[in-house]
C-alpha cells in the first residue's frame, strides 16, 4: 500500500471523471454528488499518505519509480515521491478540492458534467505536480493543468472570460518553453531526469547553473506571480468561476513557489545564492505594490487578487532567505495563503450569488442581516491580514524572522519593507471589510439578503477550523517539514561555502 498510495492519490480522480462520462444527461444532481464523493475518497487517501509519512526522513518517502519508455541510455520513468517540501501541499490541494466543489452546488448550472470532469482532472494534474520526482513527468503535470483550468474560465467565467482564459494560457506557455528547453539539457548531460540524482549530483558548472535557473524561474515567476510577470492573475480571477479561484489562488499559484523551492533551491544552489538578493527585491516590490494596488480596488474579487500577489511576495521572500525560518515560514505561508485566500474567494461568490455585482460601493451594513456570513468574513479578513493567533500571522513572522537573519540577501532592508507590507495589508483588508459590512444598510437589495446556509457554512468552517488550529499550534505543521527543510539548507550553505 505504501508504494502506491501515491499513485492512488494522484490518479483517483480518474474514476470519479469515467463515471461522470457515463451519467445521463439529465441526472445533474448525481454528477455533482459524483464529483463530490471523488473529492472526498481522494481527500482520505491524502491522510492515509500522512498517516504513513515518517516526519523525522528528510528523503523522499513512498516511492513509486517504473521505468515509462527509454531513449538510447536516457530513461524516462513514472516516478512519485512526497517528502517534507511537498506533503502540506497535497493535503491542501485534496482539502481545498472537496469545499470548491462544495460551493458549485448552485453556482454552476450549466454543462455541469463537463465542469465537474475539467475539475477533477485539474486535481490529477495538481496532485501530480508536487509528487512527480522525473523533470519529464513534473513537466507532463505541470502543462496538462493548463488545459482544465483554461476551460474552466474560458466556458464558465466571466464577461470578459475568452480573453482572462487565453491570456493565463500564454502567459504560463511562455514560460514554461524555457523549462522545457533547461529540461532536456538537464536530462541529456546529467544522463537521467531524475530529480533527486540530479541534486544528489551537484555536477553543474556555477556559470551554467545561472542560465538554468533563469530557464526555470522564468516559469514559476510567472505562476506565482512575481512582479512584474503578474498582469494575467486579475484578470483571470474576476472572470473565473469561484470554484475555479479557490484552486487558481490556493493551490495553482504554488505549483511556482514550489518550483523556486524544489527546483531552483536544490539543482542550482549557486545559482540561489548568488541570484537570492535579486528575487528578494523582486519579491518586496510585489509585496508593497500588490497591497498598494489592492487599496485602489472597487470590486472585491479583484482586490483578494491583488492581495494575493502581495502575500505570495511574502513566501518567495522567505524561500530566498536560506534559512531554517525562512523556508519553514515560507512553506507554511503557502498553506496560509491557500486556506486565506481561498475562503477569501468563497466569501466573494457567495455574496456574488445573491446580489450578482461585486462592487464594494453596492454594499453596506450587511452585518445587521448577514450576520455569521459577517463574523466569518471577520475572522478570515484577520487571517489574511496577520492577526497574532491566527495562522497568517505565524507564517508572516517566521518570514521576517528568516529575512532579518538572512546572510544570503544581505540586508535588513528587504524584511523592513516587508514589515510595511503587513501594515498595508491591515489597510485594505479592512477598508474591504468596513466597505461591505459596517456604515448603514441604506440599499433596498441589501436589506433581504439570507444568511448562510447549511451547506455554505460546511465549506467555511473547515478553513476556519485550520486558520485556529494553525495560528494557535503550528507545531505540527512545521514537524512535517523541518526534516527536508534541514536538507534543503545544508544544500545551499555547502554552496554558498564552496563559492567563497
Amino acid at each position: 500500500m505504501d508504494a502506491w498510495i501515491l499513485t492512488l492519490v494522484t490518479f483517483f480522480p480518474i474514476v470519479g471523471v469515467i463515471v461522470l462520462l457515463f451519467l445521463p444527461k439529465e441526472r445533474e444532481t448525481a454528477m455533482r454528488w459524483t464529483a463530490l464523493l471523488t473529492a472526498v475518497i481522494t481527500f482520505v487517501l491524502s491522510l492515509i499518505m500522512l498517516a504513513g509519512f515518517e516526519s523525522s526522513d528528510p528523503d523522499l518517502q513512498m516511492v513509486v519509480r517504473l521505468t515509462w519508455f527509454s531513449i538510447g541510455d536516457l530513461h524516462i520513468e513514472y516516478f512519485l515521491g512526497v517528502d517534507g517540501l511537498s506533503i502540506l501541499l497535497v493535503l491542501l490541494t485534496t482539502f481545498l478540492m472537496v469545499l470548491a466543489l462544495l460551493s458549485t452546488w448552485t453556482a454552476i448550472v450549466d454543462r455541469v458534467r463537463e465542469f465537474m470532469i475539467f475539475f477533477l482532472l485539474l486535481e490529477v494534474g495538481l496532485v501530480g505536480v508536487f509528487l512527480g520526482m522525473d523533470l519529464f513527468l513534473f513537466y507532463v503535470f505541470w502543462e496538462f493543468t493548463l488545459v482544465p483550468m483554461y476551460f474552466l474560465i474560458g466556458v464558465w467565467g466571466g464577461e470578459r472570460r475568452m480573453y482572462a482564459a487565453i491570456k493565463f494560457f500564454l502567459y504560463t506557455m511562455a514560460g514554461s518553453i524555457l523549462m522545457l528547453l533547461a529540461i532536456i539539457w538537464l536530462g541529456l548531460d546529467g544522463g537521467t531526469f531524475s530529480i533527486p540524482d540530479l541534486i544528489k549530483a551537484q555536477a553543474i558548472p556555477a556559470n551554467l547553473q545561472f542560465w538554468l535557473f533563469l530557464a526555470f524561474a522564468a516559469a514559476f515567476a510567472i505562476k506565482v506571480p512575481m512582479w512584474p510577470f503578474h498582469s494575467w492573475l486579475p484578470d483571470a480571477h474576476v472572470e473565473a468561476p469561484t470554484a475555479a479561484s479557490v484552486i487558481l489562488a490556493g493551490v495553482l499559484l504554488k505549483m511556482g513557489t514550489y518550483g523556486f523551492l524544489r527546483f531552483n533551491l536544490g539543482i542550482f544552489p549557486q545559482a540561489s545564492v548568488r541570484l537570492a538578493p535579486w528575487i528578494a527585491l523582486f519579491a518586496v516590490i510585489g509585496i508593497l505594490y500588490g497591497a498598494a494596488v489592492a487599496y485602489a480596488q472597487k470590486d472585491v474579487k479583484k482586490l483578494v487578487a491583488y492581495a494575493s500577489i502581495s502575500h505570495l511576495g511574502f513566501v518567495m521572500l522567505g524561500l530566498f532567505a536560506l534559512n531554517l525560518q525562512g523556508l519553514q515560514g515560507g512553506i507554511l505561508q503557502m498553506i496560509n495563503h491557500g486556506l486565506s485566500t481561498g475562503a477569501l474567494f468563497l466569501i466573494v461568490g457567495m455574496l456574488y450569488e445573491r446580489r450578482r455585482t461585486r462592487e464594494m460601493d453596492a454594499f453596506g451594513g450587511l452585518w445587521k442581516v448577514m450576520p455569521i456570513y459577517a463574523g466569518l468574513t471577520l475572522i478570515v479578513t484577520l487571517s489574511s491580514m496577520g492577526l497574532p493567533g491566527l495562522n497568517g500571522f505565524v507564517g508572516e513572522f517566521t518570514i521576517l524572522l528568516g529575512s532579518f537573519g538572512s546572510i544570503a540577501i544581505g540586508s535588513e532592508g528587504f524584511a523592513i519593507l516587508a514589515a510595511v507590507g503587513v501594515i498595508l495589508a491591515a489597510v485594505y483588508m479592512l477598508y474591504m471589510f468596513q466597505k461591505l459590512f459596517l456604515g448603514p444598510l441604506d440599499n433596498e437589495k441589501n436589506k433581504r439578503l439570507p444568511d448562510l446556509n447549511r451547506r455554505e457554512l460546511l465549506t467555511l468552517v473547515p478553513i476556519v477550523i485550520l486558520i485556529f488550529w494553525i495560528g494557535l499550534y503550528p507545531r505540527p505543521f512545521f514537524g512535517l517539514t523541518e526534516a527536508s527543510v534541514e536538507k534543503v539548507v545544508q544544500l545551499v550553505s555547502s554552496a554558498a561555502m564552496a563559492m567563497r
